[in-house]
């Protein structure tokens, strides 16, 4: 926003707490006058360090240009930080998705979710960012010069990559979703074929046993002395003898 011999901007800032991992934002405002800027901030703590240690120098770059130049490196080391934070979530989500192939746990989910949430809060952030930027490059005053236009354009690059980033993360993290509500099927249907082939196994056993208990007086293996054990025999080789069909074709 440009009020008469000044520019006045307004951006957010974002710290990682590696910690927590959780994101702090920050909002950050920027006037720019035709000899001074000023800078404020809601918190204590900031991206801006490696600004000071370049303007301690007499002979940087910082030094030596105008305010719009100290301006950009504000705003570009705004973004260098969304670079860094995005850096770490992508060696997170790698991380996660070895675990989601290996043993994927009702814990996985909640740190998808929680992941997506970032990403959006990410992109609420750095979207606004690209119009600012935008309309830095089109604003008619002094106060921009030519050279700073073509830092301009280049951080306004920056803010699309990290963008992009943005949305590749997001896609990957529903991805990952629908990879671990897979996982959790073919888990079930593992365990329900399992299931489905001891119950196949026990139902004819189930009968044999079924035709004995019912204790007619005319059943001529009930008085067989060997009868118990040839019923008991017959029943564990039916048993094997159906588990090794199971097995012959790949249902086990």
């Amino acid at each position: 926003m440009c009020i008469r011999d000044s520019i006045y901007t307004v951006l957010k800032m974002m710290l990682l707490d590696t910690k927590t991992e959780e994101i702090v934002i920050d909002q950050v405002s920027i006037i720019i006058g035709p000899r001074y800027i000023l800078s404020f901030q809601e918190r204590e703590g900031d991206v801006f360090d490696p600004l000071r240690e370049r303007l301690k120098n007499p002979a940087s770059r910082l030094r030596k240009n105008g305010v719009d130049y100290l301006a950009y490196g504000l705003i570009d080391a705004v973004i260098d930080n969304y670079f860094l934070i995005l850096e770490h979530f992508g060696e997170k989500i790698e991380d996660l998705e070895d675990e989601l192939v290996r043993n994927p746990a009702p814990g996985t989910l909640k740190i998808i979710q929680k992941y997506k949430r970032d990403m959006i809060l990410l992109r609420k952030s750095v979207w606004p960012l690209r119009e600012l930027i935008s309309g830095l490059q089109k604003v008619e005053s002094e106060l921009i010069t030519e050279t700073t236009q073509i830092y301009l354009r280049d951080i306004y690059d920056h803010t699309i990559q990290v963008i992009d980033s943005i949305e590749t993360f997001r896609d990957i993290l529903s991805s990952m979703v629908d990879v671990y509500l897979s996982s959790l099927s073919n888990r079930m249907n593992d365990i329900m074929k399992v299931l489905t082939i001891i119950a196949t196994i026990f139902i004819p056993l189930t009968f044999v046993a079924g035709v004995y208990g019912m204790n007619f007086d005319y059943m001529p293996e009930l008085r067989w002395r060997w009868g118990y054990p040839a019923v008991m025999l017959s029943m564990t080789l039916l048993g094997i003898s159906m588990f090794l069909y199971f097995k012959k074709r790949r249902w086990v």
